[in-house]
């Protein structure tokens, strides 16, 4: 496993932490609370698929949460109803922060 690089916000040290597992690769960002697990990936350039454009309608953007499920917001009816119903999985697109997490990127 590569070494792990963290992209920190210098005015923001109470971010949440969110730690992103691809590809060999581990990378640690700093993340706005509320935002989804896809938007913080994409905006810091971990690849992560979304072929509905992050609406929920499918599921390449699912990953697994090694750490911190209770600082996800809670799974929705857009994941209940394409049938991501347990742990550890959930919808990037779907998944807000809200604290620490370790998300690994399911590569299809």
């Amino acid at each position: 496993m590569r070494s792990q690089r963290v992209t920190r916000n210098p005015y923001t040290s109470n971010m949440p932490k969110i730690t992103f597992h691809y590809s060999g690769q581990v990378k640690i960002v700093e993340a706005e609370s509320g935002r989804t697990v896809l938007q913080i990936a994409l905006d810091n350039g971990v690849p992560m698929e979304h072929a509905c454009g992050g609406n929920g309608f499918c599921i390449t953007c699912m990953c697994r949460v090694k750490h911190g499920m209770e600082n996800l917001s809670p799974r929705n009816d857009r994941e209940e109803n394409i049938g991501i119903t347990d742990n550890p999985d959930r919808l990037g697109c779907q998944a807000r922060v809200q604290g620490d997490a370790t998300i690994e990127i399911i590569e299809y």
